[in-house]
């Protein structure tokens, strides 16, 4: 059975980053894979094409017609039998083309549907009826889609993201040696600067850290968005007019996640609507003492707080308190983000994950 995964553009972002790790591990995995992009000159292009996944480019314009008979050529070609699309465009777009055919569709929903264009609306609600599967991210994610859009239980399914240790394990060092009180603490948060993040609370939080007289140093790693530049534009400000950006730098997109997870003492993450975290996982994964916000997605990976300290949401004087209860208890936090580590590493590995997809396909391709 080969699948096909529908891809919009290759630049670095949390979807883009788990499918390629899907890919790099396919065929290991028993997955035989082809990969198709409409957006050329992404920043994780050449490491798609290196992934050991045939990527094929098929551009997408005004002529519908055009695209949908390269499309449909390259699934005979390649004798595809399951088209999963990451986005609802491509779920739309696959529709459309292979209509009156025998070929399944399989869409993972991988945010929520929160501001959202007329358009992007009505494509959602109607795919998500159209689809032969829906895959979605966690649990409460799924539950929030069923209810909204009354869709079919049979056919929607939750597969959490999985997270190839092999990159973090590369440069993980024992963290039970990094409890020197003394020293500058090395914070930090990863993720782009977009709408399902709220980093403005970190920000707040890191001003009222300086107000009480801890040192630290605080990276984040993440792009400013193109469409939301004003998120980005807002913490810089912040920042500046509160004296911070001499312990708080902005590193943009970075290639080195690991390194910098490495590095850190704890790792502070808000999310506003995420429905998984990826980053956050990494982190947790890594070993590192992790405080999130208690959006409903972060409370069920994280088992209700049992392996993340949980804050709040929108609070960053709840923050400052757990925070400052972590600096005066640090030698049990870290053991404590040991046992958070075996945990993740249990059950949110890029092998479950490709485990879980299997299953999915499997039942689909079966289902007439």
């Amino acid at each position: 059975m080969k699948v096909a995964y529908l891809l919009g553009s290759l630049n670095r972002g949390g979807t883009e980053t788990l499918v390629l790790d899907v890919f790099r591990k396919a065929s290991a995995n028993g997955l035989n894979l082809i990969g198709i992009y409409r957006k050329k000159g992404g920043n994780l292009e050449k490491e798609f094409q290196e992934s050991g996944v045939p990527m094929i480019f098929v551009p997408f314009g005004k002529n519908l017609f055009a695209y949908c008979r390269q499309l449909r050529k390259i699934i005979q070609q390649h004798n595809v039998h399951i088209l999963h699309a990451q986005q609802p465009l491509d779920a739309f777009l696959a529709w459309l083309c292979l209509r009156r055919t025998n070929k399944k569709i399989i869409l993972t929903v991988h945010g929520y549907d929160f501001n959202q264009s007329f358009w992007s609306a009505k494509i959602l609600q109607f795919i998500l009826h159209h689809t032969d599967g829906n895959i979605f991210v966690s649990e409460s994610q799924k539950r929030y889609y069923q209810q909204k859009y009354h869709l079919k239980p049979e056919k929607q399914k939750t597969v959490y993201n999985g997270i190839s240790f092999d990159k973090l394990d590369a440069v993980k060092t024992d963290r039970t040696k990094k409890t020197n009180s003394s020293e500058l603490l090395k914070l930090g948060s990863v993720g782009n600067f977009v709408s399902v993040r709220s980093q403005i609370v970190i920000c707040r939080f890191l001003n009222l850290l300086k107000k009480e007289g801890v040192a630290f140093d605080f990276v984040f790693a993440g792009a400013k968005s193109k469409s939301e530049p004003w998120l980005f534009d807002e913490c810089y400000r912040y920042c500046e007019e509160n004296n911070l950006l001499d312990n708080v730098h902005f590193l943009g997109s970075r290639s080195d996640i690991p390194e910098i997870l490495n590095k850190l003492d704890a790792f502070i993450y808000s999310t506003d609507h995420d429905t998984f975290g990826i980053a956050l996982v990494e982190a947790v994964a890594m070993g590192i003492p992790v405080f999130v916000n208690d959006w409903e997605v972060m409370k069920e990976i994280t088992q209700n707080g049992k392996f993340a300290t949980l804050y709040k949401s929108r609070d960053e004087y709840d923050l400052l308190k757990k925070f400052l209860l972590f600096l005066q208890n640090r030698e049990i936090n870290i053991l404590q983000a040991r046992e958070a580590s075996a945990y993740v590493r249990e059950n949110f590995s890029i092998e479950n994950h490709i485990r879980c997809l299997k299953q999915v396909y499997e039942t689909v391709d079966r289902d007439e």
